[in-house]
């Protein structure tokens, strides 16, 4: 029996939330999505691409986003990125999260 070899690397891992989130869409569930997706579309999504990340999974109000370096989803996070998380962070505070990962054998499979 041949063992089949996996094929891993490291990555880094962004995750993040609105903190809140549940009580801000008790109070103006249309509001809140709209200006969610509105950071998403203006502010997240194109650092995130900028610095090469991949989201990997969104929730309600989170996501999760892998990155081939150590420094990108700092990049991503830092003021001196244009910044926005000064905007996102006084307007909808996000809780992010950084940390490592081995992805093994497929784009989805993080080993934490």
């Amino acid at each position: 029996m041949t063992a089949e070899r996996v094929e891993r690397r490291l990555t880094a891992i962004l995750a993040a939330d609105v903190a809140g989130y549940s009580r801000l869409m008790g109070a103006d569930e249309e509001g809140t999505l709209a200006q969610l997706k509105a950071h998403r579309r203006e502010l997240i999504d194109p650092k995130i691409t900028e610095h090469r990340g991949r989201i990997v999974k969104t929730t309600g109000d989170g996501m999760l986003v892998e990155f081939a370096a150590w420094w990108m989803p700092y990049a991503v996070l830092s003021r001196s990125s244009a910044g926005w998380p000064t905007r996102v962070f006084q307007e909808r505070p996000f809780r992010p999260t950084l940390g490592w990962a081995e992805e093994a054998g497929r784009p989805d499979l993080f080993l934490f």
